[in-house]
């Protein structure tokens, strides 16, 4: 009975997700509430409430400060010469734009922390694709899935948790996926550039005085590149620091269809917009906020705070505390100032930090009404034997679905160990069973229990539910791609 709840209850949510019948934070609320109810143990509902975020609360503090902490540095400018090569390189092409984005996903994933990701990304991407009326979901759809191939870095997370739950060594698991997961991320590159194309076709090439006059007054959402089916963002957004742009009112530009409306507010992506007048920089160069003399100082204090995450000095939320309050100080030491500054990105701290504390409402009852541990036996069960010297193969099947429907912690250590063991006894080792377990992570990063994809479409304005109809499928083919590779290779 648990299982048949437990997977009617993540279906339900997202299906009403996916229609907008719900906003992702009242349905991560309302709906595991309700479930809850129905197994007949409501009266618990607190305690499994309070233990998942007990959970989530040092990942909630952590996108809270590192939110703030990169908000700081592209208000400074630490971004501004990475934007400005992207954009020599991007020019007004939407195929080298889309490539771009995924080559600077890949890049900044090295830090092994999805948040900072997405915001590095979308800060620098967003004006090209809002000056151009680029679909920002393919900008969230390339993003996301370049992270998850990223994410088996053994600092990502994924790589120490089967390490540590199969009681093998991390690099033994890792180094020898390093062929299929480049096989992944060359994947992610040609969906990128295939996407780009469909962008260009719908678009064309347009040259900079094109884009400088179109631009302003075009933002489109498509929930297919170069289709038909789109959403208009006719939202306003303001930027709230000094220098920073006004976001317009716009119709969306080439292809019709069903539209949605994307929302309106200030994110920390608000300043990163391109001034009307300032010509295509991607980012006012013009900006009050600026602390060019401070540069170094920023670009050591990023290195150090990335080095210090890397080699676990400290616990990451603390990390971030310490640099946001230092970046703060020396860059802002007027009260005022930093005020400004934290008031600017309030809004997203807000709107992400929210999400993270409902979906530990969602994880919560999943747990602790034993859900999980009901529907991965039945998972389990359901395996033919037949299948046991395939285990490494299942494992990799079953993990592109169970990664995306719990969270790495109740697969890692709940359902690998299981899995392991039965691959055990047809004599398939822990070490292919662990590399198997990482082929769901390019659509894990989709997932709506990952905090991070919340500061991902938050920043990107576009609908949790239209990223995910969009992303899906070609992060779960990805996966594929990478398992294939395993399976050819012998890693697996």
């Amino acid at each position: 009975m648990l299982t048949i709840l437990g997977f009617v209850m993540i279906a339900t949510f997202l299906v009403l997700i996916m229609m907008k019948k719900m906003s992702p934070i009242a349905a991560l609320v309302l709906i595991p509430a309700l479930f809850c109810v129905l197994v007949g143990q409501g009266g618990q509902l607190g305690d499994y409430v309070i233990k998942g975020v007990g959970d989530l609360a040092p990942t909630a503090a952590m996108l809270m400060f590192a939110i703030v902490y990169f908000g700081v540095m592209i208000d400074v400018g630490l971004f501004d010469p990475i934007v400005r090569g992207i954009l020599r390189f991007c020019k007004a092409d939407p195929m080298r734009i889309v490539v771009g984005t995924a080559v600077l996903a890949a890049i900044v994933s090295l830090d092994g922390d999805g948040s900072t990701t997405f915001m590095i990304t979308v800060s620098a991407m967003y004006p090209l694709y809002k000056r151009l009326g680029m679909s920002r979901i393919v900008m969230t759809g390339v993003a996301a899935t370049a992270n998850g191939v990223m994410n088996t870095l053994p600092w990502g997370g994924p790589t120490a948790r089967a390490a540590t739950a199969l009681k093998v060594d991390a690099g033994d698991v890792f180094v020898p996926m390093i062929p299929a997961l480049g096989v992944g991320l060359l994947a992610v590159f040609i969906l990128a550039y295939v996407l780009g194309l469909r962008e260009r076709k719908r678009l064309g090439v347009l040259t900079l005085d094109e884009a400088l006059e179109t631009g302003t007054t075009s933002e489109t959402v498509l929930v297919k590149a170069g289709g038909g089916t789109s959403a208009t963002a006719g939202g306003s957004g303001s930027g709230s620091g000094k220098g920073g742009a006004t976001g317009g009112t716009g119709k969306a530009t080439g292809g019709t269809g069903t539209s949605a409306s994307g929302g309106s507010g200030t994110d920390a992506s608000d300043d990163a917009e391109t001034s009307d007048d300032d010509g295509f920089q991607g980012l006012d160069p013009h900006r009050a906020t600026l602390r060019p003399r401070l540069y170094w100082f920023n670009a050591g204090l990023t290195v150090a705070l990335l080095t210090a995450m890397i080699m676990e000095l400290m616990p990451i939320p603390v990390l971030f505390l310490l640099g946001a309050a230092l970046a703060l100080t020396v860059n802002y030491p007027n009260m005022a100032e930093q005020k400004a500054r934290i008031a600017a990105h309030a809004d997203n701290v807000l709107n992400v930090s929210g999400m993270v504390f409902a979906a530990a409402v969602f994880t919560g009852v999943l747990t602790g009404t034993g859900m999980v541990q009901h529907m991965a036996d039945w998972l389990v069960d359901a395996i033919p034997d037949g299948m046991g010297p395939h285990m490494a193969i299942v494992t990799g099947l079953l993990s592109v679905p169970l990664t995306y429907f719990m969270s790495n912690d109740g697969f890692y250590f709940g359902v690998l160990p299981v899995l392991a063991e039965a691959g055990a006894a047809h004599g398939v080792s822990p070490l292919e069973i662990a590399r198997a377990s990482l082929i769901g992570q390019p659509l894990h990063m989709s997932s709506p229990l990952v905090p991070a994809v919340y500061v991902l479409v938050g920043m990107a304005k576009v609908e949790f539910g239209d990223h995910t109809k969009f992303t899906v499928k070609w992060a779960a083919l990805t996966s594929l791609v990478v398992l294939a590779a395993g399976v050819l290779f012998g890693i697996i």
